[in-house]
């Protein structure tokens, strides 16, 4: 070998050296950083060109199955934290039994109060406080299924706010799917680029779990676990209008909420099933249409029971009682949305300028009657333990008091929030510890460590070449 020869191969075992050295130093500095992949110099002779070695490339290590799976973990987290966190403002909103303002609570003061008014009907304060007792449980339906509507427009604000990221974050990936293919044509090392998008991806998948399917020049395709096409060349564009405000009767199906759309063309739920983005579907056309039937079905119960026919011998059929839906009778078609209209009939609530002597003579009563009669107020209390069918199927078929149906919708709800706690705690659990057999594939920084003594032994071992090659020059020259 020549000493041209030698200080060539030895000045290549330099520059190979001196750049896995910063290979080594990026992967220990970037130990803490998400979406960062460990990095290796790529080297191979350099015989079939010269003499020394060459740099192939740098590879960015990263395990496509354990990827997938921290992904779909990721997304199966989100979507259960979003309807966890739903079934359980629910369950607040409704109360638990032992809950002084839960609808349990409410219904049973009013029965309390009607059995302490029926035993001193002559007492005004009594009367009175069976008033403010039934107002206060239409209050708190009222207040639940208020609540249940505030949360369906925030599912579909939410809904609205991820469609726009997802347009937003499909973009950046297909520009840096451009920055990749033209870096890698001019020969760059395109990893900080490839971990830039990997981050991106991570965001599209905890919204919509996705497939990514490689592509050529270092491109990537994104399709989701439906076979919706996010990205493949161009990124596609979705569509949702989201509602300015939601009222219980509308629906995707009736028009008066929006769907989702990919360039254009409509997608099914299935499309996009798992997620956050499904989740917040889930919410708004399923979990809150069912909570609301049920609100619904408890304030139907209330109305239709002091609807009674012979209840009140004071009111004529056709005329509402002590429950009413705006203050007008039941409507059985207009079902929907009556958990946020009942109210206590105006004629009995001394805040309306009504007179609670009516609770005892009859609603439709002339004059107080009687100031020691109390079998109005009996027949009150006793249409509330009557056990009878409910007008909406929602609570089955079998026969309920009010409370005993007040009792099924808490228990309902329970169970639903403790369902969803569960499936939570499941995916969490399984999100960490994907996240932790991920990591173990990531910087070793012990391995790192003895990596950077090698690169260090390697580098002398060349400097120590050049530096003799240099004195053997010296010498021939002074020959």
């Amino acid at each position: 070998m020549s000493l041209s020869t030698a200080l060539n191969s030895a000045l290549s075992g330099l520059t190979a050296a001196s750049r896995a050295s910063g290979i080594v130093s990026d992967n220990l500095a970037n130990v803490m950083t998400p979406g960062y992949a460990r990095r290796s110099l790529e080297v191979a002779s350099a015989s079939a060109t010269g003499p020394g070695v060459k740099i192939v490339g740098v590879h960015r290590h990263s395990d496509p199955v354990i990827l997938s799976d921290r992904r779909s973990a990721d997304a199966e987290h989100g979507n259960a934290q979003v309807l966890s966190d739903f079934y359980s403002r629910f369950e607040t909103l409704i109360g638990t039994g032992s809950d002084t303002s839960s609808l349990n609570t409410r219904l049973a003061e009013f029965e309390a109060s009607l059995i302490t008014a029926a035993s001193g009907p002559d007492s005004t304060q009594r009367l009175d406080a069976v008033a403010y007792a039934a107002k206060d449980l239409a209050t708190a339906i009222n207040d639940a299924a208020e609540g249940l509507r505030n949360m369906r427009t925030q599912a579909d604000a939410a809904i609205g706010a991820q469609v726009s990221k997802l347009n937003q974050t499909l973009e950046n990936v297909q520009t840096l799917n451009t920055r990749i293919t033209s870096t890698l044509s001019s020969g760059g090392d395109v990893s900080a680029l490839q971990d830039q998008r990997q981050n991106l991806v991570d965001e599209i998948n905890t919204i919509v779990p996705i497939n990514v399917v490689e592509r050529d020049y270092g491109q990537i395709a994104l399709y989701t676990d439906g076979g919706a096409i996010l990205i493949d060349g161009p990124a596609a564009e979705l569509g949702f209008v989201a509602a300015s405000d939601t009222v219980p009767e509308m629906t995707l199906a009736g028009g008066g909420l929006s769907g989702l759309t990919v360039n254009g063309i409509d997608v099914t739920q299935r499309a996009i099933a798992g997620g956050t983005l499904a989740a917040h579907f889930e919410i708004r056309d399923e979990a809150a249409v069912t909570a609301q039937g049920e609100l619904d079905a408890l304030a139907r119960d209330q109305i239709e029971r002091f609807e009674t026919a012979g209840l009140d011998p004071t009111v004529a059929a056709g005329v509402p009682g002590l429950f009413t839906d705006a203050g007008a009778t039941f409507d059985a078609t207009t079902e929907t949305g009556l958990a946020n209209r009942i109210a206590l009939n105006d004629l009995v609530d001394p805040a309306e300028g009504g007179e609670s002597w009516r609770l005892r003579a009859g609603l439709g009563a002339t004059d107080p009657g009687e100031v020691g009669e109390a079998r109005q107020l009996q027949a009150f209390s006793d249409i509330l333990q009557t056990a009878r069918a409910t007008g909406s199927p929602v609570f089955g078929t079998g026969l309920a008091s009010a409370a005993e149906i007040a009792s099924e919708l808490t228990s309902r709800v329970a169970l639903n929030s403790d369902r969803a706690d569960s499936i939570l705690t499941f995916a969490s659990a399984n999100q960490t510890e994907m996240a932790r057999v991920e990591a173990a594939q990531g910087v070793d920084t012990d391995a790192e460590l003895q990596q950077l003594m090698l690169v260090e032994q390697a580098y002398a071992a060349n400097a120590r070449m050049i530096q003799t090659i240099d004195e053997m020059m010296e010498t021939l020259l002074r020959l």
